[in-house]
């Protein structure tokens, strides 16, 4: 390759981030102290992957678009017409990265590029709002929280259930069902079942075909740039754009396009942001090496007994979405817990959050969903799928963040790119 897309990563880090220090940072401090954002000085914002996902973030608020990136040409003029004036368009990420005039990037791409993107833009120096799942592998997540980290970055993940809206057809936002957890209504430890009979459908109709016959490139799409560090596999349709997650280069089937919008909160509940679980079991057919398949239950288990039931045939059709020893909460905030509702209004509120993305950018604070929760949260559907790609039962480290004497599942943990894309060790 050359030009722009030829650059080594070293390369382009060291100019990035020095283009990034030099103009988008200094500046700011020297308007009043380490960390002060004047009031009239305008967030900027770029969006890196504009199709049906990415057009979404175009009218995101809190930040002027000023850019807009994507590898097919198609889809890169219809963003640029919807953004109107003063917007302009790149096919390549990192252009956008070396830009000064934009503090924060958006990355909706498909999930196989997050971890590569979201390094790179932290290390040019730009805060960053990223798609779900938040990455394709367990190694790519932890990649991230230390690039983030190490710059000193604001980074959210794009679901919200845990702080905002009504969670899918539960049928109540998540606040109350966290005030009766953490004030011990239903006793510990606790069963939390995810299925359609407690208001979650797992979409299984995001699965691969087995058959994929090579078809021509379409000529707007620069398919080995979309590729990017996915093995290389002849372009058929299904593979990209609005299908693509049902192939495991790039995605997870089901599990990893609503994973984080349903496990995410079932996290938060249970306290388990510093964490994760300690087994992990599916029941499943024996899948394809490449496209994604239906699975028929999904069983994690932390080390204190909690358990997160992952039902993808409803078998349960009476499940409670928690069930602890002293009381139990159905879906539509019902519960076998004597006087409930009134318990729960005496109960204290959980502890405040930021949940405005351009206030964490301004005052440095922490989002809700960041870099640490959120590669949590992601561990829990990069767990599930492991185990529905394996079928069996695995054991698993919280703390080293590896399998358990199982070097099979840990090839899975950390998985090569295809050169030359690499990220940092």
């Amino acid at each position: 390759m050359s030009g722009p897309r030829g650059m080594t990563r070293r390369q382009f880090t060291r100019s990035a981030a020095a283009a990034a220090a030099s103009v988008a940072i200094v500046p700011r401090h020297v308007l009043g102290g380490p960390g002060y954002l004047a009031p009239s000085d305008t967030l900027t914002k770029a969006v890196i992957g504009v199709g049906g996902m990415g057009r979404g973030h175009l009218a995101y608020p809190g930040a002027v678009l000023r850019a807009v990136c994507d590898v097919d040409r198609a889809h890169l003029a219809s963003a640029l017409e919807i953004a109107g004036p003063g917007v302009t368009g790149h096919a390549d990420f990192r252009e956008v990265l070396e830009r000064p005039d934009i503090d924060i990037v958006h990355i909706a791409t498909p999930p196989h590029w997050h971890a590569l993107m979201s390094v790179a833009a932290a290390e040019a120096g730009k805060d960053i709002w990223c798609e779900k799942p938040m990455t394709r592998t367990i190694a790519e997540g932890q990649s991230v929280v230390r690039a983030v980290e190490r710059n000193g970055r604001v980074f959210r993940i794009n679901t919200w259930f845990r702080f905002r809206d009504r969670f899918y057809d539960f049928g109540t936002d998540v606040e109350p069902v966290k005030k009766a957890v953490q004030g011990g209504l239903l006793g510990w430890p606790i069963k939390a079942t995810v299925s359609a009979t407690t208001g979650f459908d797992w979409k299984f109709y995001w699965s691969g075909l087995t058959h994929l016959p090579p078809e021509p490139v379409p000529p707007e799409l620069d398919y080995d740039f979309w590729l990017g560090p996915a093995p290389f596999k002849p372009y058929h349709r299904h593979r990209v754009h609005g299908t693509f997650r049902g192939y495991w280069d790039y995605d997870g089937g089901g599990l990893g396009d609503m994973g984080m919008h349903y496990l995410d909160p079932v996290q938060y509940l249970l306290d388990k942001d510093h964490t994760s679980p300690a087994e992990v079991w599916a029941d499943c057919p024996q899948q394809h090496p490449d496209a994604c398949g239906t699975w028929r239950r999904i069983e994690m288990k932390y080390a204190d007994g909690c358990t997160i039931v992952l039902d993808g045939e409803n078998r349960d059709t009476k499940a409670p979405f928690l069930e602890g020893p002293q009381g139990r909460i159905f879906r539509g905030f019902r519960s076998d817990v004597p006087h409930f509702e009134e318990k729960v209004a005496a109960l204290p509120d959980p502890e405040p959050r930021v949940t405005d993305f351009a206030e964490s950018v301004r005052t440095r604070r922490r989002f809700a969903l960041d870099e640490r929760n959120g590669h949590r949260s992601c561990t829990l559907v990069n767990l599930g799928k492991i185990a529905v790609q394996l079928g069996r039962t695995l054991r698993f480290d919280p703390e080293k963040e590896r399998f358990v004497g199982d070097d099979q599942a840990n090839r899975l943990v950390d998985q090569p790119m295809r050169a030359p894309w690499r990220l940092p060790a």
